[in-house]
């Protein structure tokens, strides 16, 4: 055989290829640190934008930077093309309830606890149970209807808290020195105290715990002092007032806007939510 005095065909390998090698594809994966070789800059990506086609990495020192998708990288040392990753849809989100709770899948109602929430009425009662129903049934906490705050005392002596047989309380109007608020400072000083939670919203009434853009409004109408507030209310807005069947059409009507938790104000979602949170703690 004799020697090839030539050599092989430089044209056959890839003669020109980068030194580290040529870049591959790879994802930018959140989590992943590389280095962006224009700059020098390494650091860990944090966040990807698909609309804008960019990546942010953060150093060390807790610096952070953007820069374009593509070519341009260094992953352990080896150029990649960093594109955005690919995203499967996930199966189908969960339900949930009006409350923002996820919903439990073919519950049922638990056996009621000893534990209780009173509220103060029937409208109370029924936007509880708009909102947080599904939850309570999964709890098993019973929404107990007072006729007014003056009832509470006698109802908590018939009810009798204890360990173990809690009770929530919502109030109307919990405001500085209210009436609701010396009854509520006697609760909790009164020997079951510590087994009775007594919280409020700050409004007359529970109607505008209601957003009232939910109906069209900047604003619950202002009522003066000496007009019953829900008569003033519908006075106001022109609605029919003159008996106590149109003030329940009005409740209707206001009801039947609240479909969720979002309806509602927060001074009115915070109180429900620790409520329930003190009836069910073990």
């Amino acid at each position: 055989m004799t020697a090839d005095r030539y050599g092989s065909d430089v044209l056959a390998s890839d003669w020109g290829a980068p030194a580290r090698g040529r870049a591959t594809a790879a994802d930018a994966t959140v989590g992943l640190v590389v280095e962006e070789v224009m700059t020098d800059f390494c650091g860990e990506i944090v966040a990807v934008d698909r609309d804008l086609h960019t990546l942010t990495l953060e150093d060390r020192r807790g610096k952070r930077r953007t820069f374009p998708l593509g070519p341009g990288f260094l992953l352990e040392g080896r150029p990649v093309v960093l594109k955005a990753p690919v995203t499967h849809p996930s199966s189908t989100p969960p339900r949930r309830t009006a409350s923002g709770s996820v919903a439990v899948p073919a519950a049922r109602a638990r056996v009621a606890r000893e534990s209780r929430i009173f509220v103060e009425g029937r409208h109370d009662a029924e936007l509880v149970e708009r909102v947080w129903g599904d939850d309570l049934r999964v709890e098993g906490v019973v929404v107990e209807q007072l006729g007014g705050v003056d009832d509470l005392e006698s109802a908590l002596r018939a009810f009798g808290p204890a360990e173990g047989r809690r009770v929530g309380v919502l109030v109307d109007h919990l405001v500085p020195g209210s009436k609701e608020s010396r009854i509520a400072d006697g609760v909790r000083r009164s020997p079951q105290g510590r087994h009775v939670l007594v919280v409020g919203h700050p409004y007359v009434d529970v109607w505008a715990a209601v957003r009232p853009d939910r109906l069209g409004l900047a604003a619950w109408p202002d009522v003066p002092r000496d007009v019953e507030w829900k008569h003033g209310v519908c006075a106001a807005l022109g609605w029919p007032h003159a008996d106590q069947a149109d003030i329940a059409r009005a409740w209707r009507r206001i009801l039947g806007r609240v479909t969720s938790y979002a309806d509602l104000e927060p001074s009115l979602l915070g109180r429900v939510e620790e409520l329930i949170d003190f009836v069910t703690a073990p």
